[in-house]
């Protein structure tokens, strides 16, 4: 899975937002914003990865369960995917 193209994260005031690009500045309704966990997995979405990938990430990182880790990246998943955010 990986983020699809058209959308991009930066920093705004202390705020990582997601914003598209190009075509998807019309289509696209609404504003998301990350906290530093979910900047750091949108990162990681930029190139392919899987669910166990992004839980070991995200466990290194943060220094987090695996259970806690997983219901995190499973719920941060299916938010980006019903945004379409993810292919």
């Amino acid at each position: 899975m990986k983020i699809v193209d058209g959308f991009v994260l930066k920093t705004i005031a202390d705020t990582n937002v997601v914003v598209p690009v190009g075509s998807n500045n019309v289509s696209f309704r609404g504003i998301i914003s990350l906290n530093g966990s979910g900047a750091f997995l949108w990162n990681l979405l930029t190139e392919e990865t899987d669910e166990d990938s992004l839980v070991k990430a995200l466990t290194t990182e943060y220094d987090i369960d695996e259970a806690t880790a997983r219901a995190d990246v499973k719920e941060f998943v299916d938010t980006m995917r019903k945004a379409n955010l993810i292919a």
